[in-house]
């Protein structure tokens, strides 16, 4: 296997394994991209000293990730999900930085405007 390393001055440090090139960078710059690629998800709250996750705000993130990984797996917009379900843009932009609980009732709207993009998806040729 031939291994080639390159890279100068401000250009990104590379390495070629097998005719593949990858960036070698350091591995916070390497989160940082991931996070923003990612949309910035919430995050999750800081462990206790047990090594638990505080119930409660751990749950709230945990939701509002699960919301925006669907919707990015649909390919919807947070307009197109929240005329879907039937609540306000600004609203579910809340619930997806985690700055809002969703009450049960507005969790079944969303889900219902899930089931239907998966129905309507699945006419398509």
């Amino acid at each position: 296997m031939k291994i080639e390393i390159s890279g100068a001055g401000n250009l990104p440090q590379t390495i070629t394994l097998a005719g593949e090139r990858f960036v070698i960078m350091p591995e916070s710059e390497y989160h940082r991209l991931r996070a923003t690629a990612e949309g910035n998800e919430p995050v999750l709250p800081a462990r206790d000293k047990q090594g638990n996750y505080p119930a409660a705000e751990a749950l709230g993130a945990s939701i509002a990730r699960s919301i925006v990984r669907s919707r990015r797996e649909r390919g919807m917009t947070q307009v197109e999900l929240a005329r879907r379900a039937g609540i306000r843009p600004e609203t579910l932009n809340r619930i997806e930085q985690g700055k809002h609980a969703p009450s049960v009732a507005t969790l079944e709207r969303l889900e219902q405007a899930f089931a239907i993009d998966k129905r309507s998806s699945r006419h398509k040729p």
